[in-house]
């Protein structure tokens, strides 16, 4: 079983990214990116991560992978990437964004990426770099790139709902104190 830090002693990073160009974003939920700093224990294992998430309910587990190295975004679901294995730089807001984020991330931390933010891995730092995937069930993912042709899928993010309860800690958490503020 996966253990969790406590709320009180969970660092975490939220971070607004500018549109840039046909790459929306956090413009047009306002959601920001929120980095969970060493959410799961050192000792989570993948299979760990997942049977937390599924014991939690709010999203369902749907692949282990490393991350893509081209800038791509998501506009029908908010994604949760719990980072199993391995340390990154990733780019958040597109290579030529002045506003975009280039955090490292390393095992057991925890991205929530809204619908629209474009991301890519930069550099895997040790190797081996591998993340559990997830959404919200019953609503499948697609795959963006800021061309020609995306508007209408785009334009869909405005109607997507966020988290009623936090994909990790369940009824509290940052990803809805966002809601009570």
């Amino acid at each position: 079983m996966a253990s969790v830090t406590p709320l009180s002693s969970l660092q975490v990073t939220r971070r607004l990214v500018p549109g840039w160009y046909a790459i929306p974003n956090c413009s047009i939920q306002q959601r920001p990116l929120l980095i969970y700093h060493g959410a799961f224990a050192p000792s989570a294992s993948a299979d760990d991560m997942e049977s937390h998430l599924g014991r939690v309910g709010v999203v369902a587990p749907q692949w282990r992978f490393t991350m893509y190295d081209v800038t791509h975004f998501h506009t029908t679901a908010h994604e949760v990437l719990c980072i199993s294995q391995g340390r990154a730089r990733l780019c958040f807001g597109g290579d030529e964004n002045p506003g975009r984020f280039e955090p490292v991330v390393g095992r057991g931390d925890v991205l929530i990426v809204p619908a629209g933010l474009g991301h890519r891995l930069v550099d895997d730092l040790d190797g081996g770099f591998q993340m559990v995937g997830s959404y919200p069930p019953g609503r499948p993912w697609d795959m963006c790139y800021g061309v020609p042709g995306e508007e209408a899928s785009v334009d869909a993010i405005r109607s997507l709902p966020w988290f009623e309860r936090d994909p990790i800690y369940g009824d509290d958490g940052p990803a809805v104190e966002m809601l009570q503020a």
